[in-house]
């Protein structure tokens, strides 16, 4: 069984950019080469960053997010998941809305986070590791 790896909004948000070409290149390879693991909010953060960052109209962003579901596993938060990241910000002090993402990759469970906004090397609850794929 090959290791899961999820991706933070960031990590989509590079591969659509025409402006740091490196790290597009990084966040493609990421993606076309692992089995990789997004969920629900990370759709949400990509529609709301590249309507407002990159100016994309909303049919443009709704096409990202289909392709984005299509190449990648996608964990749909719920209501246990909102409770656990409760529970991950009071342990941690992490943001809630970090914490979310954290907890997402726990319940799919995924071995490493890749993010560019938390802190690299990181190990959470003894299972998940946060790496910065840009380092």
């Amino acid at each position: 069984m090959s290791d899961k790896f999820f991706l933070d909004s960031n990590i989509l948000v590079y591969s659509y950019s025409n402006t740091e070409i490196d790290k597009q290149l990084i966040a493609r390879k990421l993606i076309s080469e692992n089995n990789t693991y997004i969920s629900t909010q990370v759709l949400q953060e990509l529609c709301n960053l590249v309507t407002r960052k990159f100016k994309f109209d909303y049919i443009v962003a709704a096409a990202l997010i289909e392709e984005c579901s299509q190449n990648n596993n996608l964990h749909i938060n719920t209501e246990v998941t909102v409770i656990e990241a409760c529970k991950i910000a009071d342990l941690y002090g992490f943001s809630f809305y970090d914490s979310l993402i954290i907890t997402a990759a726990l319940e799919s469970g995924c071995s490493i986070l890749y993010s560019e906004d938390l802190h690299d090397g990181q190990l959470i609850e003894g299972k998940l590791t946060v790496k910065n794929p840009f380092k």
